[in-house]
């Protein structure tokens, strides 16, 4: 009796072990976020993405990529979705983690673009003559290079001084790299890079200014900055509170995963 009565015991304290472990996730494509935890930053395309798409999805919103994928270490969510290029640096710096991606992202590329107040004509213009003389004199293809180089080393380009009677305020947020983030004491990247540059075409001094990515079109139609350079991606939601300029690059989404 003594011996049945231990055996059931074990059974049951095996059993309640059992249940009370963790399931193991397994995300291998978009199809597969349905009815998981999914943590995205907050405004983003990825976040409109899950809201839209993924039945069933507890969402998360982060202020940036890197947060979210912090949760995502400790086990608080089951993936990550954002953009490709942000979503390499992430993964470069944590082993642990892996990017998957699915045709239904590549068939949906995302066009980023700066964004004016609407009706800001004369700067959306210097705004697109900067972006197209930076493709004709090779500036374009060379930030490219330093921000995106194929062996992942970045070399940082000395700023463009920009000087002038009026400023231009850029609005970014410093957590999307390689577009934009924080070196050191200084906001770098591809973004600010060609912040500068813009600037300089307008004959005016630059100012960065870094909030999180979804206060930027409230910040812009408030006149708190003039242009927002922050990897933002066109679309017709957006397209009702600012006016975009030409393209400069097209990325797509991913999901980030524990390995």
């Amino acid at each position: 009796m003594k011996k049945m009565t231990f055996a059931i015991a074990a059974l049951l304290a095996a059993s309640i072990f059992v249940s009370c472990a963790k399931e193991k996730v397994s995300v291998t494509c978009a199809a597969d976020l349905a009815g998981k935890k999914i943590g995205v930053q907050s405004g983003t395309t990825g976040e409109l993405y899950v809201q839209e798409n993924v039945e069933g999805a507890r969402l998360s919103s982060f202020k940036s990529g890197i947060d979210a994928a912090l949760d995502l270490k400790t086990g608080s969510i089951d993936a990550v979705v954002l953009d490709e290029l942000p979503a390499q640096q992430i993964v470069a710096r944590n082993p642990d983690l892996k990017i998957i991606r699915d045709q239904v992202f590549t068939d949906s590329k995302e066009a980023y673009a700066i964004a004016v107040k609407k009706g800001n004509t004369n700067l959306l213009n210097t705004i697109n003559a900067a972006i197209a003389e930076m493709k004709a004199n090779g500036d374009y293809e060379a930030l490219v290079n330093t921000f995106m180089p194929a062996d992942g080393n970045i070399v940082i380009p000395e700023a463009i001084a920009t000087s002038g009677a009026t400023k231009v305020k850029l609005g970014t947020n410093a957590a999307f790299p390689p577009f934009e983030y924080v070196n050191g004491k200084e906001i770098v990247g591809f973004d600010i890079s060609m912040g500068q540059r813009i600037a300089a075409k307008a004959e005016a001094s630059l100012e960065v200014v870094d909030m999180a990515f979804d206060s930027l079109i409230p910040a812009l139609q408030s006149g708190t900055i003039d242009f927002i350079a922050a990897g933002m991606s066109v679309t017709e939601e957006r397209k009702k509170n600012v006016d975009f300029s030409d393209e400069y690059f097209q990325s797509e989404q991913v999901i980030i995963v524990k390995k």
